[in-house]
């Protein structure tokens, strides 16, 4: 079958020009720095997350004032698959259609096997997973019947490797790359792509309250929590940042990634190469 070449860029459109993104989880931290990458680069933005009112609204009008795009935002609650389901449904209702969909919001828990509590393994896939599905599905019929979707799951070095008394996340992420791989095999032939992305540790402000409360619940340096701590399995030594994943995000969006699907791209500072 002839395979039409990837049109060039015109100098004067950026390469998701025109296009509808929905990024969940994207208040701030990674979500965020998506949400900014993908408006850079030309497409209108549905924020969702947690926050207060005037924090989110400041957040939304600085991202469409600096980019120049439409930027809404949805307050699904992300645990209930009804209003998870809403978020696609209700963008293309104002928008009439939704191009990509980028799943990130996420929730941890650390604690031993023999302790840990049921309704936080429940929580965990219920966010971490369940509401990857609920977004998917109506978000999937729409950009197969248009021809064209991205799909994006923001999985973890965790949905390829695991480390001890994170059973939830891990159990949960590895489901995600699971659907992540069967949405990309059905979506093969209708030019819907579906990928996961992988990272290692991420810098965020999140990352820098756990530092300091780590650091002051050992009794050392902060240099040393990152070093010995947080960064020890991380070959680079170094955080991956929000600007990274998203510049990836982008990329996979673009028509350059349309055969790229059904990976599970890690982004981990060589972690899984070990």
């Amino acid at each position: 079958m002839h395979t039409p070449p990837i049109p060039a860029p015109s100098p004067k459109t950026l390469p998701l020009e025109d296009r509808v993104a929905i990024i969940t989880g994207s208040t701030s931290g990674i979500g965020l720095g998506i949400a900014r990458c993908l408006a850079q680069a030309g497409a209108d933005i549905v924020l969702n997350g947690l926050g207060a009112k005037d924090e989110i609204e400041a957040t939304r009008d600085e991202l469409a004032t600096h980019t120049g795009r439409r930027v809404s935002y949805h307050g699904a609650n992300l645990l209930d698959g009804v209003e998870a389901a809403a978020l696609v449904t209700d963008t293309l209702a104002t928008f009439g259609k939704v191009d990509i969909l980028v799943n990130n919001a996420g929730v941890q828990f650390v604690s031993p096997i023999e302790t840990f509590p049921e309704d936080k393994w429940l929580t965990i896939q219920d966010l971490n997973l369940s509401a990857s599905f609920y977004t998917i599905r109506p978000a999937f019929a729409a950009m197969k019947g248009a021809g064209w979707g991205r799909i994006i799951n923001l999985a973890s070095v965790h949905g390829l490797i695991a480390s001890p008394f994170k059973s939830a996340y891990v159990a949960a992420k590895h489901g995600l790359i699971g659907l992540t791989k069967t949405i990309a095999l059905e979506g093969a032939q209708h030019g819907v792509t579906c990928n996961a992305i992988c990272p290692g540790y991420v810098w965020t402000p999140l990352v820098e309250g756990q530092i300091a409360d780590t650091a002051k619940a050992r009794g050392i340096s902060r240099e040393e929590v990152v070093e010995n701590v947080l960064l020890a399995a991380q070959p680079s030594k170094r955080f991956v940042t929000v600007e990274e994943l998203g510049a990836l995000a982008a990329f996979l969006c673009t028509e350059g990634a349309r055969s790229i699907t059904g990976s599970a791209i890690p982004v981990d500072g060589g972690w899984t190469g070990q």
